[in-house]
C-alpha cells in the first residue's frame, strides 16, 4: 500500500506552475518531494542543478564535495556569493539551497570520494547527478551507480563545449561504454588550463536537473543511451548513439549476473 503525502496550502502555492502541467499534478509534485538526489559536487554543473532541483520541490538533496569557494569559481559557480569566499562549498551551498526552499531537506558529504565511502554515499538515494569535474571521480561513481542499481545522470564541461547523458542500471549502457578507459594524465586538459564559459556549466547543469525531475517522475523519454553535445558557440546540440557493451566491466553480462 503507498501512503500519499498531502500537500499543504503553501506548498500548493509554491509549486501550482508545476502542479498544472500534464504529467505532474499534486501526485508528482509529492513524488519529487519524497524524492532523494544525491549531487556529486557543488561547482559549476551542481550549482544549477541544486538550484533548480530545490526550486522544483525535491524533498531531500544530499551534497558531496570538500572544497573551498574560491574567486575564480564564481563566474559559473552560482551557487555561491562573493561573501562565500574561503568558506566551504557545502556550507555556502546548504544556507543557499534552505533560502530558497525551506521545504528541501539537505544532507551534505564533505569528504572526498574514494572506493571506500563511495558505496555508502551513493546507495541511501534514488538518483545520482555527477557535477564531477575529474576522470577519476567520474569512474567511480558510475561504478557504484551499476552496483547499487541507482540512475546517474551525467555531465561535462570543457571551454565552449558540453556533454550530457543518463547511466540507467541494469541495462546500460554506462560512463564506461562511452569511454571503456580514462585518458592518459595530461592528455585531457582540465578547466583550469583550458578555461569554461561560465553559462556552460549552468546549461549542462539544468539539463541534468531536468533528467532527474523526468526520471522521478516517470515522465518523458530521458538521455539514456544517447550522448547530448553542446556547442555552445554554435549553439548547437547534436546527439551520439551510446551502446551498451556487453563486455563492459559495469554493466556488460558478466557484472549483471554478479561475476
Amino acid at each position: 500500500m503507498v501512503i500519499r503525502m498531502t500537500l499543504n496550502n503553501d506548498q500548493k502555492k509554491r509549486y501550482s506552475r508545476q502542479i498544472v502541467l500534464p504529467g505532474i499534478g499534486e501526485e508528482g509534485q509529492e513524488r519529487l518531494l519524497k524524492a532523494r538526489v544525491l549531487l556529486i559536487g557543488v561547482g559549476g554543473l551542481g550549482s544549477s542543478a541544486a538550484l533548480y532541483l530545490a526550486g522544483a520541490g525535491v524533498g531531500t538533496l544530499g551534497l558531496a564535495d570538500h572544497d573551498v569557494v574560491d574567486a575564480s569559481n564564481l563566474h559559473r559557480q552560482v551557487l555561491h556569493s562573493t561573501a562565500a569566499v574561503g568558506k566551504s562549498k557545502l556550507d555556502s551551498a546548504r544556507m543557499r539551497v534552505t533560502s530558497l526552499n525551506p521545504d528541501v531537506h539537505v544532507l551534505t558529504h564533505e569528504t572526498r570520494l574514494t572506493p571506500a565511502n563511495v558505496r555508502e554515499i551513493v546507495s541511501d538515494y534514488d538518483i545520482v547527478i555527477d557535477g564531477s569535474d575529474n576522470f577519476p571521480t567520474r569512474y567511480l561513481v558510475n561504478d557504484a551507480c551499476m552496483f547499487y542499481g541507482k540512475p546517474c545522470i551525467y555531465g561535462a564541461v570543457l571551454q565552449y563545449g558540453g556533454q550530457a547523458s543518463v547511466f540507467l542500471p541494469p541495462n546500460g549502457p554506462c560512463y564506461r561504454c562511452l569511454y571503456p578507459e580514462p585518458p592518459e594524465p595530461g592528455v585531457v586538459p582540465t578547466c583550469v588550463e583550458a578555461g569554461v564559459l561560465g553559462v556552460l556549466p549552468g546549461l549542462i547543469g539544468t539539463i541534468q536537473a531536468a533528467e532527474a525531475i523526468k526520471l522521478i517522475l516517470g515522465q518523458g523519454s530521458s538521455l539514456a543511451g544517447r550522448l547530448l553535445v553542446c556547442d555552445a558557440m554554435a549553439m548547437t546540440f547534436r546527439e551520439i548513439r551510446v551502446r551498451r557493451d556487453p563486455a563492459c566491466a559495469a554493466c556488460g553480462n558478466r557484472a549483471r549476473d554478479g561475476a
